[in-house]
């Protein structure tokens, strides 16, 4: 089955790379309890910091936005990133109802 959003992300994606902008795709590849979207959501950041679509909500989309140009200043092809309401940080990052979630962060061209 077809995802829309799935498509229209990857056809914006597309847009950016023929513009000559860096493109990240971030997708979720794993959640525990409390998470707002599911495994396979995916977002595009590009390398002025703008996205589209969606791997979690508010705080934690701004940490991956952070984290995928880090990756594209680094010259990193792929990373994984993981926030857990154990993390110190669980409550900045919006996690703060018990959930986990893992992301996978990879250069697309």
């Amino acid at each position: 089955m077809k995802n829309s959003f799935d498509e229209k992300i990857l056809d914006e994606a597309r847009d950016w790379l023929s513009s000559k902008q860096n493109v990240v795709l971030a997708t979720v590849i794993q959640t525990w309890g409390s998470s707002p979207r599911q495994v396979g959501s995916r977002m595009i950041v590009n390398d002025k910091g703008d996205f589209s679509g969606s791997v979690s909500g508010g705080c934690v989309e701004t940490a991956v936005v952070r984290e995928c140009l880090g990756l594209l200043k680094e010259k990193k092809p792929f990373k994984k990133i993981e926030f857990k309401v154990s993390n110190e940080s669980a409550w900045e990052v919006g996690l703060a109802c018990g959930g986990e979630i893992a992301i996978f962060l990879e250069q697309i061209n």
